[in-house]
């Protein structure tokens, strides 16, 4: 019987940027992979599953001082304000900021993730209607990915940076970050950001290992996604999860740990591991009020209001540009 044979559907393209960017890290004496790759659709879903659960302060404790301070928050950041979001993910936090401003002038997220990012923008067209929103896919720390300013010109600029996420960029990084976004304003324009505050370790160790595993699924789905999108070949049985808090770099460290000794293959290339050694993904660095106060002043910004919860575990920040 003759049978027609089915077309060999080609493989898709390697990201050129991710390749070189793991290569270069696992490469490293000290193995490395940028937690950005974190944040794929599967990566973004888990992240929100983790900002659930009871030992993640992070997520809810912002949120009480967003629900309690929201007046001020708006009355900081004025009428027809034009609010970006680097890093939206799915929107959720900005909903209600942009509920409470007066007569906001447009919504601008933007995030590596096209598919949480379009769901997002459609929920935010139905909710606010008449509201104009321009989603941008991209790294939102590579100026190209940032949209011009085609119809917003000339109108207040606010970007919006909850979640603690400037804690996953190391002080330079942390610095050259709010440089960046101070160059995306003008004097005047402010910025609205959330950061984590030091505090005890064992709450700090708790939230990011947390008794459902959640933290090590999010983890370890940084090597399924190589393993899918660069031809790689990690066995996630042979990695295990891996935090601590340093109290000398006042950050929480994300390792993956390897359990034996093994090779792994990366687009044909060949990346050895020993027992013990280990894969930084990802650091949470932390803040005092006044040092996050002296970062904002040395990038441009001038601090003008903050607010936290009564344990002092957490800060939202107002800052405008000078």
């Amino acid at each position: 019987m003759n049978m027609a044979a089915s077309p060999m559907r080609a493989a898709p393209p390697i990201d050129e940027a991710f390749y070189s960017d793991v290569l270069q890290g696992l490469h490293r004496e000290q193995k490395s992979l940028p937690c950005k790759y974190l944040y794929d659709e599967t990566g973004s879903r888990l992240f929100e599953r983790i900002c659930e659960l009871g030992d993640y302060y992070v997520t809810r404790t912002e949120a009480a001082i967003f629900e309690q301070h929201l007046p001020e928050m708006a009355h900081c950041i004025g009428p027809r304000a034009v609010i970006v979001e680097p890093g939206a993910g799915n929107c959720e936090k900005v909903r209600p900021l942009l509920e409470s401003l007066e007569n906001p002038a447009a919504y601008i997220p933007i995030d590596i993730s096209p598919e949480i990012l379009l769901a997002a923008r459609a929920d935010i067209e139905h909710r606010l209607p008449g509201l104009p929103v321009e989603a941008a896919v991209g790294d939102f720390t590579c100026m190209e990915a940032w949209p011009t300013a085609d119809g917003t010109a000339g109108l207040r600029q606010v970007i919006f940076f909850p979640g603690s996420t400037i804690g996953n960029f190391d002080p330079q990084q942390a610095r050259a970050l709010l440089a960046h976004f101070r160059s995306r304003l003008k004097r005047g324009d402010g910025l609205l950001i959330g950061t984590d505050l030091v505090k005890d370790s064992v709450v700090l160790e708790r939230a990011y290992h947390d008794s459902a595993h959640v933290t090590a699924d999010f983890n370890k789905n940084l090597l399924a996604r190589i393993n899918r999108e660069l031809d790689a070949d990690f066995d996630l049985s042979l990695f295990a999860h891996r935090s601590f808090y340093h109290p000398l770099r006042q950050r929480v460290e994300m390792h993956l740990v390897s359990l034996k000794s093994h090779c792994v293959s990366i687009g044909g290339e060949r990346i050895a591991f020993r027992e013990g050694e280990t894969i930084h993904t990802e650091n949470s660095h932390k803040y005092s009020l006044a040092g996050f106060a002296e970062l904002l002043r040395d990038t441009g910004f001038s601090p003008l209001a903050h607010w936290s919860d009564a344990k002092q575990h957490y800060a939202v920040h107002y800052a405008q540009a000078d």
